[in-house]
């Protein structure tokens, strides 16, 4: 009798200690539970880059599909997505917000080169993930210096070595003309370029103008670019700046060989508005598959995308890159937390995010999402393409590493 209460007792303990250690497993920062996980982002969903928008609204429609299909090992992501503007501070007020006020987990997908440099030392100091965030900027990968803020998209720099490559091989003798945003994006852009062209850049580049993102239009810039004799132009603008460049091209006459930065390459936000047919020959560059193009369309890839859009997003552009972009990134963010299993902590969270080797389903044939300790630029890869009057056709050769 003895010896059974013993045994009884022991297998209680065990059962006790199993339960104790099952428990212990699960670990939890602010913003997440059994139940929820709480994301936070920043989307200038007016003002002058509200084109970006459509990331936002995208993500948010993502995670919808995910919560509906059972949600991330069992739990519902809770999205807060709020409006800045494009206004450095009005991103402030809304980091703020959701770091002390709403208690996020992370946040996802903040869109900006000037609305992340002005909340770039406060989240840090937070210990507070800003994760993939929706710029190019070169510094978003300095994880010794800022070990909570990781980009996503190629950097700015190494994309305009890539248009330097490009005309160096293409049109040694140029006249470059270059305007670009009077901010960290435009001139991210700007160094890598000249960096890429090296001494050439003394005499390739004959004319270098700006525009303040609060300007109503850059018609007088374009005038001055003309002027200046230039057969290739450089535009480094954000979707409003970039359509109006485009338009005002044709309409003066002036017909370089135009390179556009890919955050302004989409089909419906940009090239439609400007005139389909005024951009014939433009050059950008790719990472994302573009919705336009018929030779995706009978992928699966596509299909799941275009299906997702229909069921969870009826109202959006099918012709908008953005929305592209939301999904893709999404798709990272929810892989992420999925590797995060029951450790949801924000350390776990940037530790998970530096160890992703995706290929994931818009990203074009060649390009993945690859990071590391010491790399926090998940994508490096891009391709070229051409802009024939309806759709954007790439050229094939991968550039980056």
């Amino acid at each position: 009798m003895k010896r059974k209460f013993l045994a009884l007792m022991v297998a209680g303990l065990s059962a006790t200690l199993v339960s104790g250690a099952a428990v212990a497993q699960k670990k939890y920062d602010t913003g997440a539970t059994d139940k929820e996980i709480k994301l936070g982002n920043i989307m200038p969903y007016s003002g002058p880059a509200s084109a970006y928008g459509a990331i936002g609204k995208s993500m948010e429609a993502y995670f919808k599909k995910v919560n509906a299909e059972g949600g991330i090992n069992g739990r519902q992501i809770k999205f807060i997505t709020v409006d800045d503007g494009y206004n450095p501070a009005r991103t402030v007020e809304m980091a703020r917000k959701l770091v002390e006020e709403e208690e996020v987990l992370a946040t996802v997908g903040v869109l900006g080169t000037p609305p992340n440099s002005a909340i770039h030392k406060y989240m840090n100091q937070k210990k507070m993930p800003q994760l993939f965030v929706a710029t190019g900027a070169t510094k978003w990968g300095d994880p010794k210096q800022y070990p909570w803020t990781m980009g996503w998209q190629p950097n700015y720099q190494g994309e305009s070595k890539i248009f330097a490559q490009h005309l160096l091989e293409t049109k040694p003798n140029a006249k470059v003309a270059i305007l670009y945003q009077n901010d960290d994006y435009g001139k991210d852009y700007l160094k890598g370029f000249l960096d890429a062209l090296g001494d050439k850049a003394k005499t390739m580049v004959i004319k270098q103008l700006t525009y303040e993102v609060t300007d109503p239009t850059i018609d007088s810039q374009m005038v001055e670019l003309k002027g200046s004799g230039a057969d290739v132009f450089f535009n480094i603008t954000t979707p409003k700046f970039a359509a109006q460049a485009i338009k005002k091209s044709a309409e003066i006459g002036w017909k370089p060989q135009h390179y556009l930065n890919s955050v302004s390459n989409s089909v419906g936000a940009v090239m439609l508005p400007a005139g389909p047919e005024n951009g014939v020959g433009i050059l950008s560059a790719f990472y994302l598959k573009d919705a336009t193009d018929p030779k995706w369309h009978n992928g699966a890839e596509y299909k799941d995308w275009a299906a997702f859009m229909a069921k969870y997003m009826p109202n959006g552009d099918l012709k908008d890159l953005n929305n592209v972009f939301g999904y893709t990134m999404a798709q990272g963010v929810v892989q992420v937390l999925k590797q995060c299993g029951d450790n949801l902590t924000r350390e776990n969270i940037m530790k998970q995010a530096a160890n992703l080797d995706l290929n994931l389903p818009m990203l074009l044939p060649g390009v993945n999402v690859k990071t590391g300790a010491d790399d926090f630029y998940p994508i490096e890869r891009e391709q070229i393409g051409i802009w024939d009057g309806k759709t954007w056709v790439m050229q094939g050769k991968t550039f980056g590493r």
